[in-house]
């Protein structure tokens, strides 16, 4: 099937039937940029599924919890390479770098405006989970 576009697989025209098949990614154009990639999830529009029709804008994206959201996007990004390239010394640098960031950040943030994620409440006095305003209704001061 010449004629696919970049959103479609190629399937073999001999597949047998009732086989599972996953078709393998052409090539990596056309892609985002980085701060569309980030705001989408994805790098690749083909693959650029929005859940219930919700879309993520780069607009706004420069939120302190958007910014976090990037560093722990970066540490995944770094360990997933890491896998399949355990020998890359400024990768695994960059990784240690990209954690520390991270973490100061985060500890920032719940400082600030609360917990992200409920593993940040073990710290805290008392249970405030549900009496913390949601991300979207944080107004700055």
């Amino acid at each position: 099937m010449e004629d696919c576009t970049y959103k479609q697989g190629k399937l073999p025209g001999c597949a047998p039937l009732a086989m599972a098949y996953t078709p393998m990614q052409a090539s990596s154009e056309p892609a985002y940029e980085d701060k569309m990639a980030l705001a989408r999830g994805t790098l690749f529009p083909g693959l650029d599924l929005p859940f219930m029709n919700m879309v993520n804008t780069p607009e706004n994206l420069s939120t302190p919890l958007c910014e976090l959201m990037a560093l722990d996007f970066v540490v995944q990004e770094l360990k997933l390479y890491l896998d399949t390239h355990p020998k890359d010394k400024e990768a695994f640098a960059a990784l240690q770098t990209c954690i520390r960031l991270s973490r100061e950040g985060r500890k920032r943030y719940v400082e600030r405006y609360g917990a992200v994620t409920i593993d940040d409440m073990r710290c805290a006095e008392s249970f405030t989970w549900i009496d913390q305003p949601w991300p979207w209704q944080w107004k700055e001061d």
